[in-house]
């Protein structure tokens, strides 16, 4: 069985700002709903089930689903996160990951909701049978990135700042990249014993925690790396409007 797991339960501060007014993020649009993230990132590929976690107007997702997705709609698990604007982005996952081992999978794909990528460099991700790490190729800015590294022993490591201000890499590496946010994840036990690993504080920190400890003892040569050709994180109206038309 192959999951499609996604998180859009985040307030979208900084684009509700832009925009002038609270939005719900994924899945606004300004021509038809066909355009927003979430239906983007749904259809981009056929899945057995679909996790998405919502909290922030939770009611509006609820609609949103219930409207625009029926044809999959008995495809789709629904949670929600009520402490979305008390935890860190680790909670969405912690609940969504929970409901997504309460399936038969065995591929799991983690995708945060904000982005936009192009559907080759997807189907990439879908056709390797080892775990997978992505990778864009926008340039590493400490205000908005998230980052991994491969170590001297050429482990992995992420890094991002919560306060959007500086990062740091404290020892020496071989690589960097700019994270694609998208994961796949191959090995059923473990994403479970991951899972079991972390603690209920570190939970509610940021998923980084997690990915941290599903890939943190494999090498490079064993993870498959993908890169996205075109990818998009819409943190603004700005950036939502730089994806191309169809």
């Amino acid at each position: 069985m192959k999951v499609l797991l996604i998180t859009v339960a985040g307030s979208s501060t900084r684009f509700s700002r832009s925009l002038g007014k609270d939005t719900l993020k994924c899945v606004y649009y300004e021509k038809e709903f066909r355009q927003c993230l979430l239906y983007q990132l749904i259809y981009k590929s056929s899945f057995d089930k679909y996790v998405i976690v919502g909290g922030y107007k939770f009611d509006e997702l609820t609609s949103a689903i219930d409207k625009y997705f029926v044809d999959i709609k008995e495809k789709i698990i629904l949670v929600e996160n009520i402490k979305f604007s008390e935890y860190g982005s680790g909670y969405s996952l912690y609940l969504g990951l929970k409901s997504a081992i309460e399936t038969d999978f065995d591929e799991l794909v983690f995708a945060e909701g904000d982005l936009w990528f192009d559907n080759d460099s997807f189907e990439q991700v879908l056709d390797h049978s080892q775990n997978v790490i992505t990778y864009n190729n926008d340039v590493i800015d400490s205000h908005k990135s998230v980052v991994f590294y491969f170590d001297q022993n050429n482990f992995p490591h992420y890094i991002y700042d919560t306060n959007h201000n500086h990062l740091q890499i404290k020892q020496p590496f071989l690589s960097i990249y700019n994270s694609g946010q998208v994961w796949k994840f191959v090995d059923r036990d473990r994403v479970i014993d991951s899972f079991d690993a972390i603690s209920e504080r570190e939970w509610q920190g940021t998923n980084l925690v997690y990915i941290q400890k599903y890939y943190g003892d494999m090498k490079k040569d064993s993870i498959a790396l993908v890169n996205f050709k075109q990818w998009l994180n819409c943190n603004t109206v700005e950036d939502f409007r730089k994806i191309p038309e169809e």
